[in-house]
């Protein structure tokens, strides 16, 4: 792990702003970078939490996804929309998983034009121990306390949901 900087480059950056004459912008300029930024730091600590069971993130999601579901399996359409990524992503995504007998393909019954992904059971022992590695290395290791968690779900949350991201559902989930 590097050394920490002596000081915080982007309240440097945000200082450069206002002494720019940028200074109703510096905020939000700030914000961006530090959620570029913890985005870096979190994706190395996912991508090193997983490396030993030869997933990227996008794969780990992929069979987290469908072994959530009751069968198993999902058209993959619909994991498309969950995963909000690009047909072509998914397909990627399951051809690697599908290579490596995690997954497979079987034709939708309800729609002869589309394909059902399925998690295999060397999927699902793969998913658990992944999945009880993230846990442990990543997500429960958050450096935030229990409320600072739930303003941040929340904050970030409101600001996906107002950019078109996802509408407030009928039965919406437990609030943060």
């Amino acid at each position: 792990m590097p050394q920490p900087l002596p000081s915080d480059p982007i309240a440097q950056a945000r200082q450069n702003w206002r002494d720019h004459g940028w200074a109703e912008a510096a905020d939000g300029m700030a914000v961006v970078t530090s959620v570029f930024r913890v985005n870096q730091i979190l994706v190395a600590s996912i991508d090193a939490a997983l490396k030993p069971f030869g997933l990227s993130f996008a794969r780990f999601e992929m069979l987290r996804l469908l072994g959530f579901t009751h069968a198993g399996r999902m058209p993959m359409g619909r994991a498309r929309d969950l995963l909000q990524v690009h047909p072509t992503s998914v397909t990627n995504t399951v051809d690697r998983l599908e290579a490596d007998g995690l997954v497979r393909r079987t034709p939708n019954p309800h729609d002869g034009r589309s394909f059902l992904v399925e998690i295999t059971p060397a999927g699902r022992d793969l998913l658990a121990t992944a999945t009880t590695a993230l846990n442990e290395q990543v997500f429960a290791g958050v450096d935030f306390d229990a409320e600072e968690l739930r303003t941040l779900s929340r904050l970030l949350a409101g600001f996906r949901r107002r950019a078109g991201d996802f509408r407030d559902p009928k039965d919406p989930p437990e609030p943060f």
